[in-house]
């Protein structure tokens, strides 16, 4: 059973719990040394349970609302007592502010003699060999690229990690990047002349002896899959493992758990082959007509379906489809080249490798579709293909990884803590629980200390269509401007679907421009995510439209944010394969895939959607759904008493006129927090 204990009778009681009193209380080191901290019962509680299971080398989920403090509630045991730390997170971006802001904060306050390591995966670092490989030989498509590739150079001699995010003035998704690092299939190892250099061996050594190494949720489980990114070496002697927004552990461990293979990773291992064998064995082989019957093979497997965007499962493929011929030719194509490889190996070390990739492959593509294996059962995996526009990937996705999170947990006693602000739907863990296999493991959650009945609306407008009708996001427009001019821009529109973020960005530059709004409209995809939010902050009244990416992880405190719109209630898309499967399954056991999945999914995708507007305890602002299934569905209830605790309205008076008095405080010397009580009736 699930332990919802309220805080009040958590039972923590271990030796450090005067210490974490102290340390969190109103005259402790936190008090005395940050600016603005204040002593939270919330925060102290939390800290005790994570000080308690480091303690007991138990496991823990700790779901913490927004403004708790989770972070220094668990990085101050961990720093303290955990011994040898791996903190997981859910992004890059929270990666490096836990390694750049939060952990070097209190290891300096609390005076801890603890050593940190950051550790990427090894695409974010530079690598020697092929750097130089890429001056030498030039395959630049732009000249672009050719300006990029003098700052990589030039930045290589200066830097001391190597790690591509220190060179801001080359985006992350420029295509020279894939130039100059390494993959697992390309890496020399220590063949390597440049092996005493490599930022990759260096960053993992500086992981190996840290106390505390921090790591992201990506990394974490590639390595469960590919054993090539450091952790394995990491986690025998780790006594601490916690997992921050650890909501997204089930999406990220199905990505790894599983396995994918695509015709891009033939194509460019065509492109290596050509390359070596021209450059190493001119005369062993005419490489040109070698690697041309497997590249047209690849491209043949993309084009078996004339869509630009594919998801289907195996049994969804008619027999009579071209894929399956054109993926046994495939087959036959790669046993060619790779005979043609054997005897050649010898000639160059690089020619060698190819061998090595190009036999992976080959077991990778033959294995996707093979009869099960060893333990494996029919039904256990669903098989589906994915298009995209130039390439496609054959996915071979575990429908449970819990029986394989729960083997990698095996082993050496050790903490497991589990923190997010959504993990439980309205304080059941089931779901969560379920996912990742974590029976009979205590369960607890801290409310945020927000007053959401004071600062915030939750508004659903009346009159709105069924989404799946053809002029639902056109009524989301209409909906949206009224509300937007009242809130004074200070908007995000979060939506399900990149083409909803298309439709909307359109429609509200139109109607801007013709109601002389002038509110700068900023947009996924126009710029990276840090730069659009930065933009965003810095113009204050800004509307910002963005879909997955911007509904977690995302920072805006104050007035810049005072407006939170979300079109749809994001259930996924009910055609995904995996989801699909998972249903089947779900209902052979007699389970209603739609109550025990698909709802507590979308419940918990909303409460993260909905975090991001108020953010600290002076914010004020309106979250506007406009799904009517909010109010219309018996299972609408359910959804809105898992989102924080708002004053609750359908009209849209009652906004504009909240807007209005948010408008008199902040322009004249009424502070926030005490001037503007919504004091509006409840509707729902």
């Amino acid at each position: 059973m699930i332990e919802n204990t309220p805080t009040s009778t958590i039972n923590t009681s271990t030796s450090h719990d005067a210490e974490v009193e102290q340390i969190f209380g109103s005259t402790g080191p936190l008090s005395n040394s940050i600016a603005g901290y204040r002593p939270r019962q919330a925060q102290t509680e939390m800290a005790k349970s994570v000080a308690a299971a480091i303690a007991g080398q138990k496991t823990l989920l700790a779901e913490a609302g927004t403004g708790t403090g989770k972070t220094y509630a668990y990085l101050t045991p961990a720093l303290l007592w955990g011994g040898k730390v791996i903190v997981s997170t859910g992004t890059k971006n929270l990666q490096d502010q836990l390694f750049l802001r939060d952990i070097p904060m209190i290891k300096k306050v609390l005076r801890a003699p603890v050593s940190v390591a950051l550790l990427k995966g090894r695409a974010n670092y530079l690598c020697h060999y092929h750097l130089e490989r890429t001056l030498q030989n030039g395959r630049l498509s732009s000249r672009e690229d050719v300006g990029y590739l003098r700052d990589i150079a030039r930045f290589i001699k200066t830097t001391s990690s190597g790690d591509k995010s220190e060179l801001s003035r080359v985006p992350e998704n420029a295509s020279v990047w894939s130039l100059v690092t390494s993959t697992k299939d390309t890496c020399m190892g220590s063949e390597c002349q440049y092996y005493q250099d490599c930022f990759v061996m260096k960053a993992r050594k500086e992981a190996q002896q840290a106390d505390v190494v921090v790591v992201n949720h990506h990394l974490f489980f590639a390595d469960v899959a590919l054993k090539d990114t450091g952790i394995a070496e990491l986690l025998p002697s780790a006594n601490t493992v916690i997992f921050d927004e650890a909501h997204q552990l089930p999406e990220t461990a199905t990505l790894f758990f599983g396995e994918t293979v695509s015709t891009s990773q033939v194509l460019e291992l065509c492109r290596d082959v050509l390359a070596e064998g021209l450059s190493h064995a001119r005369d062993g082989a005419e490489w040109a007509k070698l690697v041309a019957p497997v590249e047209r093979a690849a491209r043949d497997l993309r084009l078996a379906f004339p869509q630009d965007i594919v998801r289907l499962s195996i049994d969804q493929i008619a027999p009579s489809s071209p894929f399956f011929e054109a993926l046994d030719t495939l087959k036959a194509s790669m046993s060619d080249m790779i005979a043609v490889l054997e005897k050649q190996a010898e000639r160059a070390e690089t020619i060698e490798q190819c061998r090595a990739r190009a036999i992976m492959l080959q077991d990778q593509i033959d294995d996707w579709n093979a009869e099960p294996k060893g333990k494996e059962k029919e039904g256990d995996y669903v098989l589906w293909v994915e298009a995209f526009s130039v390439s496609l990937q054959l996915h071979r996705t575990p429908l449970s990884i819990a029986p394989i999170f729960n083997k990698q947990r095996e082993g050496v006693p050790r903490a497991w803590i589990f923190t997010s602000a959504t993990m439980a739907v309205k304080n059941d863990f089931s779901h969560f629980v379920s996912q990742m296999g974590l029976w009979n493991e205590p369960a607890h959650t801290w409310p945020s200390p927000f007053n959401y009945q004071e600062q915030g609306f939750l508004y659903v407008p009346n009159g709105m269509p069924e989404p799946n009708s053809r002029d639902y996001a056109e009524a989301v427009v209409e909906a949206a401007l009224p509300v937007i001019a009242a809130a004074g821009g200070r908007t995000f529109l979060l939506c399900t679907t990149l083409k909803a973020v298309k439709f909307s960005a359109e429609r509200f530059k139109e109607e801007f421009e013709k109601r002389g709004l002038n509110f700068p409209l900023f947009v996924q995809g126009d710029a990276g995510r840090t730069e659009l939010l930065d933009r965003f902050r810095a113009a204050g009244n800004g509307v910002l439209i963005g879909s997955q990416s911007f509904w977690e992880g995302v920072d805006v405190r104050g007035e810049a944010l005072s407006l939170v719109i979300i079109d749809k209630l994001p259930f996924s898309p009910p055609d995904d394969p995996v989801l699909a499967a998972r249903i089947t399954a779900m209902e052979k056991k007699g389970l209603n895939g739609f109550v025990h999945h698909q709802l507590p999914e979308a419940i918990i995708n909303l409460k993260q959607g909905a975090g991001r507007l108020i953010r600290d305890e002076s914010d004020r602002g309106v979250l506007m759904i406009c799904d009517p299934r909010l109010i219309s569905k018996p299972y609408g209830k359910r959804i809105w008493q898992s989102l924080p605790s708002f004053a609750r309205t359908r009209a849209e008076a009652d906004v504009v006129s909240f807007f209005e008095k948010l408008h008199v405080a902040r322009t004249t010397t009424v502070t926030p927090e005490k001037g503007v009580p919504p004091d509006m009736p409840e509707r729902i």
